[in-house]
């Protein structure tokens, strides 16, 4: 099989179940990233429709290309499963996983944990990341990857989809990413979501401004993002670290 021509690489992809799911979550660390020269990818899952207010899925796309734009993302895509109907399974491990081959990221940020009293995508979004993840790296598998060359994802980073301030799952570090510089970015990237954030929803913003300073007051920065990893942070440069 002739392996396909391939793009260049991305440094960081994001996964959300549904368009504005990255925003949220992590956009503030996308921004961050974007600004500093990186290559940011984001892969939504799902179209996100239907929703109550939006008029369907080219109007949410139309919203999910703006809010990329805003944020400074290179490439976005859609994987087309179905909304609502989201399941962990080996054909959307696969497809995931042969984006992974195809533009080869040095970091996955991916859901770290479900969200009760919402959607129950998110939680198999926790699950079919981290399996597309490690079908990315398995050898003697090139039919089912379209021939795709292997990759192996260095690191898998978990965001958080939480009203409150997230407890960190079960065998998993805590990393706070100081977004302060990029908060403003990020609230702008999620208010070009208008059909789920129209004016009688304009409470979500204060809240996210205020979640992002309450994460930011507890590790001493004016605005912060936690994420997750289930390694532990190492640095050869600590003093780099703690005084950037």
């Amino acid at each position: 099989m002739t392996a396909p021509h391939l793009p260049v690489p991305l440094d960081v992809i994001a996964v959300g179940a549904h368009p504005d799911d990255v925003e949220i979550g992590c956009g503030g660390t996308l921004a961050l990233l974007a600004a500093r020269g990186h290559r940011v990818g984001i892969v939504d899952l799902t179209d996100g429709e239907p929703t109550p207010r939006s008029s369907g899925p080219e109007e949410r796309l139309a919203e999910a290309a703006a809010a990329a734009r805003v944020l400074g993302v290179v490439h976005r895509e859609t994987l087309g499963f179905p909304n609502r109907r989201l399941f962990d399974g080996f054909e959307v491990r696969v497809a995931l996983a042969q984006v992974f081959r195809r533009w080869r990221p040095r970091v996955v940020l991916g859901l770290a944990d479900k969200t009760p009293l919402a959607s129950p995508d998110h939680a198999q979004a926790v699950a079919i990341t981290e399996a597309a993840v490690f079908y990315s790296r398995l050898t003697k598998w090139d039919d089912t990857f379209a021939g795709l060359p292997v990759h192996t994802v260095p690191h898998l980073l978990g965001y958080f989809l939480f009203a409150g301030v997230p407890t960190v799952p079960a065998g998993h570090w805590p990393l706070v990413v100081d977004i302060a510089g990029h908060l403003d970015v990020k609230l702008e990237a999620i208010t070009c979501y208008k059909s789920q954030f129209p004016p009688e929803k304009a409470h979500v913003f204060p809240r996210v401004r205020a979640m992002a300073e309450t994460v930011g007051m507890m590790a001493g920065c004016a605005a912060g993002e936690l994420l997750v990893s289930s390694r532990m942070p190492c640095t050869s440069d600590p003093l780099g670290l703690l005084v950037p």
